[in-house]
């Protein structure tokens, strides 16, 4: 009888989205099982950057990496006896921490209204991203997301809170984004990568049409069907014209996926030291 697989490293992010995505393709090609929890809020728009669609298509691919959807806690115990791979989840941490003892925690969730959970104790490793996270009070390791402070924080100060002011994309800001201006249903028949141009009704929020604030390509849009809370991000337009990037990871989520991925080396090399005194 086949014996469980101890020794495959067992990390869970909370998050679908297109940080947690390309976080995950850097776990998966250093050998561990990855499993990706979706969190509703906020709506993930940047969906073909991202595994979030694996949710109900079954597969996604990103790079040359294709998820999988798994539905229950049996589907992952058997996935860590096989060869590394990326899995994505309606199932919450609650959900997965009895199918293992899970080696590495990441919240890449970006939140930035809610009360960020103490992770410590969950895992072996616990990481937060982005605002809401000290390793003094709800981490072992916080890593800042801001463009321009990507990184780990060495000390036990809390990473930046949100400022609201969005980061640039080709020197334009908020305004490539729609927020919803109320909860509601959101439906529409646009894909991403489709050229747009202002005023363009996108789709309908609750029978509301929305528009496309400027001219470029969509980015980024809120899956048709979708419930959605006040004041997320329905859609993102790319401004950049023959630069325009919808696909793949982009260069913030690489870095932020490089910062993380040193935050879990940097462990590692500790705990040995620990292990192996001089």
């Amino acid at each position: 009888m086949p014996q469980p697989n101890d020794h495959r490293p067992f990390a869970v992010i909370l998050g679908t989205n297109e940080i947690a995505s390309a976080i995950g393709l850097q776990l998966v090609r250093i050998g561990y099982c990855v499993v990706l929890s979706h969190d509703p809020d906020p709506p993930v728009i940047r969906r073909k950057m991202a595994f979030h669609d694996a949710l109900f298509t079954d597969t996604a691919q990103l790079e040359d990496v294709v998820a999988e959807r798994v539905d229950d806690g049996v589907q992952v115990y058997q996935a860590l006896r096989r060869p590394a791979q990326i899995l994505v989840t309606w199932l919450g941490l609650l959900d997965l921490l009895p199918v293992r003892h899970i080696d590495l925690l990441i919240d890449a969730r970006l939140q930035k209204r809610r009360v960020t959970p103490d992770l410590r104790r969950l895992a072996r490793l616990a990481i937060g991203l982005g605002p809401g996270f000290s390793s003094n009070s709800n981490c072992d390791i916080a890593v800042e997301t801001r463009p321009g402070k990507i990184g780990l924080v060495a000390d036990a100060r809390w990473t930046d809170t949100a400022d609201g002011i969005a980061s640039s994309l080709g020197d334009v800001g908020a305004e490539r984004f729609v927020y919803s201006p109320f909860a509601g249903r959101w439906h529409t028949p646009v894909e991403i990568g489709t050229r747009v141009y202002k005023g363009l009704v996108l789709g309908h929020l609750s029978g509301v049409p929305v528009l496309a604030p400027r001219d470029g390509v969509l980015r980024g849009i809120a899956r048709d069907g979708s419930e959605v809370p006040a004041g997320v991000k329905l859609l993102e337009i790319d401004p950049r014209g023959r630069d325009a990037q919808w696909t793949g990871t982009d260069q913030r989520g690489r870095a932020i996926a490089n910062a993380t991925a040193a935050a879990v080396r940097s462990h590692t090399a500790h705990r040995i030291a620990q292990r192996n005194p001089a």
